[in-house]
């Protein structure tokens, strides 16, 4: 479903930005917290109607950028420009529509009462909300959940209803941190269509996920927080491409974690352990005869094995092999 009916009022809730300008673009910028460096020479451009997926293990610095992009942390140095205006004018903030990690609803509230409660917090008149919900409601498939309390819906129903609060002053940029974080398949998929749906409009949309599955399936192009810097930009088919080649990942599911000894051993062969100790990879070449060498081998150990199976690397092999570091969030 594609969103072309804006609210009646949407040119005097938010001008256009002008044409050829990215949503978001960063350049070398620098935020510390007292001697802690925790973004260093940071570039990155978003343009609109792109979904990018922001990607990096805990700590890394997701979570500073995106309060740096909204104003709530300053910066040492560098710049943040909103569809071309720099961040830290208030004109250049009501660009950017925000859905935190956690839900952020009045519980007690119906779905209708949230979005115009946010929608006058947000700067709009109560005549700019009341012709904008149509547009919100519809982009989020809320309409028949309009009158229903918050209190009474599904995690995947409240994270529609945050989406449609952020995109009531119809931003350039938005966005989303964990928008999937405890719900089930279907919501999912459904809060997938909403993003595409959304990007289609022409809307940028940053992406903050540990979903690795997520960010492959939904991103243009995806970039790795690490020391400080987004590095390894680009899309995911051409970053496992250019990580990978065409190379297989073998992956061994055990029933029970392997011995010391077993595991210095399938360390040896060049297996990595995943963080539950249950899953061991490792990327081989792509031919028959070297996947069943292996198989075969691997069955005459004395791991308890529940399966093994063969893949194509995905998002998370690439970011392990960068990071080395957990893929749970």
């Amino acid at each position: 479903m594609l969103l072309t009916d804006p609210p009646k009022e949407a040119t005097a809730i938010q001008a256009p930005a002008a044409v050829g300008l990215p949503a978001l673009e960063i350049t070398q910028l620098a935020v510390q917290y007292g001697a802690h460096q925790v973004l260093s020479e940071l570039d990155l451009s978003i343009g609109g109607g792109e979904i990018f997926g922001l990607l990096g293990p805990n700590g890394a610095g997701k979570t500073t950028l995106i309060r740096a992009i909204c104003g709530r942390v300053k910066h040492a140095s560098g710049e943040i420009l909103i569809a071309g205006q720099p961040n830290r004018k208030r004109r250049a903030l009501r660009r950017i529509g925000l859905v935190p990690q956690e839900i952020a609803l009045y519980q007690h509230l119906t779905v209708r009462e949230n979005l115009m409660t946010f929608g006058r917090l947000s700067g709009l008149s109560a005549q700019q909300t009341t012709n904008a919900l149509p547009f919100a409601m519809k982009a989020t498939r809320l309409n028949k959940r309009a009158d229903d309390y918050v209190h009474t819906l599904s995690g995947g129903w409240k994270r529609r209803c945050n989406i449609a609060a952020a995109i009531l002053h119809r931003p350039t940029l938005l966005i989303l941190d964990e928008p999937t974080v405890g719900v089930d398949i279907d919501a999912r998929n459904a809060l997938h269509a909403v993003i595409r749906d959304l990007s289609r409009t022409g809307l940028a949309v940053l992406l903050a996920t540990h979903d690795l599955d997520q960010a492959q399936t939904l991103c243009g192009r995806v970039g790795f927080l690490r020391g400080g810097i987004v590095s390894n930009i680009g899309s995911p088919a051409h970053l496992l491409r250019e990580a990978f080649g065409t190379k297989s990942e073998l992956h061994v599911d055990l029933l029970e974690p392997a011995s010391p000894a077993t595991a210095v051993k399938m360390r040896r062969i060049g297996f990595d352990v995943h963080p539950n100790g249950m899953e061991w990879s490792m990327m081989i070449d792509a031919s028959a005869q070297r996947q069943i060498e292996l198989t075969n081998a691997l069955r005459q150990t004395n791991l308890h094995i529940k399966e093994i199976r063969f893949r194509e690397p995905g998002l998370d092999s690439l970011f392990l092999q960068l990071t080395g570091g957990s893929l749970s969030p």
